[in-house]
């Protein structure tokens, strides 16, 4: 019999919307209404909404390309109206666009809702919400769905539709322009750029930002919107999905590919050789642009970053703040360092999530792209490429991601035990470094090389994550059986990952 599970709260909402063989439904249009009715009762009791009792609540609507989509915002759109609610029914989208919909003065929404799984499978879906004052947080997330009794209304609510897509690209042209404006009104005329939306909801990218910019786009792949992702999945952070773009970089001989995840709040770049500018490089290359604009800036990034990319940001001016996991995390660490007047102006994660404090800190993966793309132009004038960017930054020789199972209820008091523990291990050529806010980082020397690696918990799942990186080849699979041997006195965690390496 297939599982019902409850749906899964941080700073979304996600669930399965499209019943599997595995899996019952358990985010489907009944659910929609529950969700409405929260969402009104959050919008009211919102100390930043003006005279909320005095008019009518405006709530926007997206959805990405995910087949369930269609009947959720349906749903959702009734259960609004129905409650007194306008809304303004925006249909395919992308998650930055819609916290713009409270940005945007034609549209001056309230809240702009996004339903979205990011790059889970076809039968996940989920929703994100924004207000003007950006994402909600999870405390936010569980007053909604605890307070879901239907408001009363004397009348319906206002429908209408309306291009937000439209609107949020000219808004990106316009900031690229002002940049580049001494390059002209088509300052990207001569670039050959390819566009990997995977299906997704990002495809606009390539017709009505890059080709308005006199970007060529031939060979771009996998705008078409189809939920069910028949190509690859839309994940920046997947080896297929970034595997489909090199190829098609190096065939089309581009200059530069851009790929996108489902809903585009994140991305990734490939440069011109098929090189991946992703997690580590990815960070470099948009912390020195962000240091070249703001010099002596801080950069947050969440835990499993490596040492060298350290290097890299304060040989480039700046500081770099390792926080933990969770694209809100970084953000509000970000918020949080501005207000004590550090400067900081980027948070990202390795996952592609970055935010730019001149953007709204908003996680916004065009956004991201835009800002590589301004500097362009420029590059073009000086005879250089993307990877000229990055040439001072240092690649370990191997790296190794491994997730191990833990088979407790309790998995995270399990995981903190097993992570305590190893902290207090004493390992000759391990040694703890103690600038880390999550899990366990040990530095290694001799005999295991000159490297590191990271064990931490995973945000959602029952699994420990370790992360490893070594500068000298082969010493990842001596540190592998020393780990293992303290992993064995745990019987609660699998650990055949570790033998399949």
């Amino acid at each position: 019999m297939a599982k019902k599970l409850p749906l899964a709260l941080s700073s979304d909402i996600r669930g399965i919307a499209v019943a599997t063989a595995d899996y019952a439904a358990n985010l489907t249009p009944i659910e929609m209404q529950d969700i409405a009715a929260g969402l009104i009762h959050f919008l009211l009791k919102s100390e930043s909404l003006p005279d909320k009792r005095a008019r009518k609540l405006r709530v926007g609507v997206g959805r990405d390309s995910r087949i369930s989509g269609p009947a959720l915002k349906a749903s959702l759109i009734a259960a609004l109206q129905e409650q007194g609610v306008d809304v303004i029914d925006f249909d395919l989208a992308t998650t930055p666009a819609m916290f713009m919909s409270t940005q945007f003065k034609q549209f001056d929404c309230d809240a702009g809702v996004m339903l979205t799984a990011s790059h889970l499978p076809y039968y996940y879906n989920g929703i994100k919400i924004f207000t003007k004052n950006g994402g909600v947080e999870e405390e936010d997330i569980r007053y909604i769905m605890s307070h879901t009794k239907k408001r009363i209304s004397d009348s319906t609510g206002n429908y209408q539709k309306a291009d937000l897509i439209s609107a949020y690209s000219i808004d990106l042209v316009e900031k690229i322009k002002h940049a580049t404006k001494k390059f002209g009104n088509k300052p990207l005329t001569g670039w050959h750029i390819i566009v990997d939306a995977g299906n997704g909801a990002g495809g606009f990218f390539a017709k009505k930002v890059l080709q308005v910019l006199g970007a060529n786009t031939n060979g771009s792949q996998f705008l078409e919107p189809d939920g069910r992702f028949p190509n690859h999945i839309p994940n920046p952070d997947n080896k297929q999905a970034m595997v489909s773009i090199q190829n098609a970089v190096l065939t089309q001989k581009a200059d530069l590919g851009v790929i996108f995840d489902t809903d585009a709040d994140r991305a990734a770049l490939v440069g011109p050789d098929g090189s991946v500018l992703n997690r580590n490089n990815l960070i470099a290359l948009l912390s020195k642009i962000v240091l070249t604009q703001y010099p002596g800036a801080t950069i947050v990034t969440n835990s499993p970053t490596s040492d060298h990319l350290k290097d890299f940001i304060v040989s480039q001016g700046g500081q770099q703040v390792r926080y933990i996991s969770g694209y809100r995390n970084v953000i509000n660490k970000m918020i949080a360092l501005n207000k004590e007047g550090i400067e900081t102006q980027l948070a990202i994660e390795t996952s592609g999530h970055a935010a730019f404090k001149e953007n709204y800190n908003l996680d916004d993966g065009a956004y991201l792209v835009a800002k590589v793309l301004m500097i362009l132009p420029q590059l073009k004038a000086q005879g250089q490429t993307i990877n000229d960017l990055l040439h001072e930054l240092k690649q370990p020789s191997e790296t190794l991601e491994i997730r191990l199972k833990i088979n407790e209820a309790d998995f995270k008091d399990y995981g903190q035990k097993i992570i305590s523990e190893l902290k207090s291990a004493n390992f000759i050529g391990f040694k703890e470094d103690l600038e880390n806010e999550e899990g366990v980082r040990m530095k290694l020397n001799e005999p295991y090389g000159s490297g590191w690696f990271l064990l931490r918990l995973s945000l959602h799942e029952p699994l420990l994550v370790l992360q490893l990186e070594n500068d000298e080849v082969g010493m990842i699979d001596k540190v592998l059986p020393v780990l293992r041997e303290f992993f064995e006195t745990f019987s609660a965690l699998e650990l055949a990952p570790l033998d399949k390496k």
